[in-house]
């Protein structure tokens, strides 16, 4: 059994090294030794790739599975990739890396957020190649399922990442190689999916990162002005949201216009809610920061799509008793601000209801934690929803988000998502959380240190 050393920094080795590294590493993960995740960095292997194998570990990913799940299928993958925000920068993709992508034999492929691939598109002979190993649209290629991979990884980190033959944590997977770097929101920052080029020893070029970095930007910009260009549009010839039961909808053809508001109002009006006591509304590409009672009204109606009644609205808003009149003057005000970003997006009454889709951060880290993407789910989590308000809806929301991440965590998080946590304000005395990841650290870990002098000083200002 080939001891574990202390690794090198990543670039000390030659690619070719870091294969025969790589490769030893697989030897050692498939001995089956107890507690792999938390052992010594193995020799050669960088940081960023032992990180991963050991996160792909604790979630049981199997490096022997050949083929990654299919999460999609083809009617479903249809529908979901037409109203995804990414279909609009389709075109850039296709454009910067797709058709190149035919003379030098890669692929190119485009995930959501979740790392479920959508578009896979590239040279032929390689497509077919890599349907082996259900590199296609609708496969799950998560970090969670199938481990260490360009496309889980760089959303996991929330970064570009290049992953070299054996550091794949799949070993059907070591005749590739791969770059991918995550997408976001232009508008709201959120993270929307992931680019990514597989192929060959090129695809992990030096060039190629900043190739796919260079496209993501360039894609970002494009959907920033493909909002403000629609955003003129409706403002010029408005249409408003309607449900898809409205008699007025069935039976009638949709325009182009239509199609293309319905699907980009799914992500383009967002809500940050975590981490601040302002919330920022994003609607037709355009951003305001709101009052403290506007961001705790938004919040409430988000949620509520189906509608709330001045009374209903008034208990979730309120501590206390409060005169529907005062909700009101409230509506009022708020119908103002929104006013100046998108008439159609005016809050309606009778009862209280958004017109468009507006999506919250908080929904999203929710969405992340029902499928077991709790990873993710921490990278858009930046605090507590509204921090300092206590309108009874807001505590009741903010309550179950951050114990849904907590609890998540506990059960499947790496020490490295763990500690991440306990860097938040709300995290600060969370013994826990702290026990939990000091569990997981290895032996020799340099970080142990700080977790036991924070565990320290949780006794000794709370006492056991």
């Amino acid at each position: 059994m080939t001891k574990l050393v202390h690794a090198a920094a990543p670039g000390a080795y030659s690619p070719e090294l870091r294969q025969k590294h790589a490769s030893a590493g697989h030897e050692q993960l498939g001995s089956g030794l107890p507690g792999f995740a938390a052992a010594e960095p193995l020799h050669g292997l960088s940081p960023v790739i032992q990180a991963s194998w050991q996160r792909s570990a604790l979630l049981h990913a199997n490096p022997d599975q050949p083929a990654a799940p299919l999460a999609l299928g083809d009617d479903e993958l249809e529908e979901y990739r037409r109203q995804h925000p990414l279909a609009a920068i389709m075109p850039v993709i296709h454009k910067l890396l797709v058709l190149p992508s035919h003379d030098s034999g890669m692929l190119v492929a485009v995930g959501d957020e979740l790392g479920r691939l959508l578009w896979v598109e590239g040279d032929a002979a390689l497509q077919r190649r890599a349907e082996g190993m259900m590199f296609v649209p609708g496969a799950d290629w998560s970090e969670a399922t199938v481990g260490t991979s360009a496309p889980g990884t760089a959303l996991a980190l929330g970064r570009g990442i290049q992953i070299a033959g054996a550091e794949h944590y799949k070993r059907s997977v070591h005749p590739w190689s791969c770059t991918a770097v995550p997408f976001h929101d232009p508008d709201s920052g959120a993270l929307l999916g992931v680019v990514d080029i597989t192929g060959t020893e090129s695809a992990v070029a030096p060039h190629t990162l900043s190739l796919v970095e260079a496209t993501v930007a360039a894609a970002q910009a494009q959907l920033r002005v493909e909002r403000l260009q629609l955003a003129a549009a409706r403002q010029s010839s408005p249409v408003r949201r309607r449900s898809t039961a409205s008699p007025a909808r069935i039976g009638r053809p949709s325009t182009a216009l239509d199609d293309e508001t319905q699907r980009s109002s799914l992500y383009r009006n967002s809500l940050q809610l975590l981490g601040r006591d302002q919330a920022l509304l994003s609607i037709d590409g355009r951003t305001v920061a709101l009052s403290a009672r506007h961001s705790e009204i938004l919040a409430l109606l988000s949620i509520h799509p189906e509608g709330l009644n001045a009374e209903e609205l008034c208990t979730l808003l309120y501590p206390g008793e409060a005169s529907t009149m005062t909700l009101r003057a409230e509506m009022v005000r708020l119908r103002k601000v929104v006013q100046q970003l998108s008439p159609d997006a005016l809050p309606e009454s009778r009862p209280y209801r958004l017109p468009v889709d507006l999506v919250p951060d908080s929904g999203q880290v929710l969405k992340c934690l029902q499928r077991g993407a709790h990873r993710i789910a921490l990278e858009i989590y930046r605090g507590a929803v509204l921090p300092r308000s206590e309108a009874p809806g807001i505590v009741e929301l903010r309550h179950r988000v951050s114990s849904l991440l907590r609890e998540a965590l506990l059960t499947d998080g790496s020490a490295e998502s763990l500690l991440k946590y306990a860097e938040l304000p709300e995290a600060r005395d969370d013994a826990g959380v702290r026990t939990a990841a000091l569990k997981l650290l290895a032996p020799r870990s340099p970080k142990r240190a700080a977790v036991v002098a924070d565990l320290e000083r949780l006794e000794a200002e709370f006492g056991s």
